[in-house]
């Protein structure tokens, strides 16, 4: 029986697994009959969270999400899905501007085949967009009826505070969920996102709990580095000749004996780690195949004793990331070197 959790303050209930469709479409699994047979055994195991993107697969997942939920199975389902990334050459079709939050909210909901969406996310940070547009523009889909709730992913502290105080201070709807990167290989949201999030009471949903595939149990040392689409278009996050990545082979190798010691899979261990989390609402889990859903089925029924938790603090430290890269966003302060200097005389 599922046991199913508050969405933040929004009193809708969800599963503490959500069903991650990234992986439908041509960036991964581009049978749509099989996608949506592997999204309907979801919801038939007690799954009532969907999430995906506009960019996922250039709005395919969306489109597949939508042939999955037709014929009386939407009402059922809370859906989520994301805006912010380009889809088009024109430099207007992307980002966190009124002009396209507008215009792609009725792209997506055409895709989706529905009437509303019950989380809309803001992708990705958009320092050179005003919050306040952003949060306006939301705000008044929400009163359109076109969407519910509204959500942000991979936010920096500041901003989420911000997204909190705008809301007080301009009359804006709340932003009720974060959704930012955690896995026992990146822990670096236990610093402040997740203290900040359960202090403004915000869901939080948590993407990558397989650190990319890192912790599938595919990985481990000796073996021959497996292959995968994800890893061809982020070679550098799965090359394990560089540091961190030896550093999170290391890690991996390690929280593998664990989870064979205490009679787990390490995707049972690492889903359970996520959920432990008392700060944590859901788990994205993004399947590609039927097999790979089954193997993360029920994870959210497992407690991990005191014990094991300990043992985990010792591997990968509390707060840390053993790759920078996965912390999913890396703010312009950093990136642009012209932020960081004064401009000559």
């Amino acid at each position: 029986m599922t046991e199913y959790r508050n969405l933040g303050r929004a009193g809708v209930k969800v599963s503490p697994l959500c069903l991650g469709t990234m992986m439908f479409g041509a960036r991964g699994n581009t049978d749509h009959a099989d996608s949506v047979r592997i999204i309907h055994h979801a919801l038939d195991s007690g799954i009532n969270f969907v999430d995906t993107a506009d960019v996922y697969s250039a709005g395919e997942s969306e489109s597949i999400v939508g042939k999955a939920l037709s014929g009386g199975r939407r009402d059922n389902v809370v859906l989520a899905t994301k805006f912010h990334g380009s889809l088009g050459c024109d430099p207007n079709e992307q980002g966190n501007s009124r002009r396209w939050i507008i215009r792609e909210v009725e792209n997506s909901l055409r895709r989706l085949g529905t009437d509303w969406i019950d989380l809309y996310q803001v992708h990705r940070p958009e320092p050179d967009t005003d919050f306040d547009e952003t949060l306006g523009a939301l705000s008044h889909l929400v009163q359109q009826g076109k969407i519910r709730y509204i959500g942000t992913s991979t936010f920096e502290p500041s901003s989420i505070v911000e997204g909190q105080w705008l809301a007080e201070r301009r009359g804006r709807e709340r932003v009720v969920a974060e959704q930012p990167p955690y896995s026992l290989l990146a822990r670096g949201i236990e610093r402040e996102v997740l203290p900040v999030a359960q202090r403004y009471g915000l869901a939080v949903l948590s993407w990558s709990p397989l650190a990319g595939g890192w912790l599938s149990g595919r990985y481990r040392k000796g073996a021959e580095q497996p292959a995968s689409s994800r890893a061809e278009r982020q070679a550098a996050r799965f090359d394990i000749t560089s540091p961190e990545n030896a550093a999170k082979l290391e890690a991996t190798e390690a929280l593998a004996l664990l989870a064979e010691e205490v009679g787990l899979t390490l995707v049972q261990l690492a889903l359970a780690f996520v959920l432990e989390h008392p700060a944590i609402t859901s788990a994205i889990i993004g399947p590609r195949t039927f097999e790979q859903l089954e193997s993360q089925l029920g994870a959210d029924k497992i407690r991990l004793s005191q014990d094991v938790l300990d043992r985990i603090d010792e591997i990968v430290p509390p707060g840390s990331n053993l790759s920078a890269r996965d912390g999913g966003y890396t703010p312009p302060s950093l990136t642009d070197s012209a932020l960081r200097r004064r401009s000559p005389n």
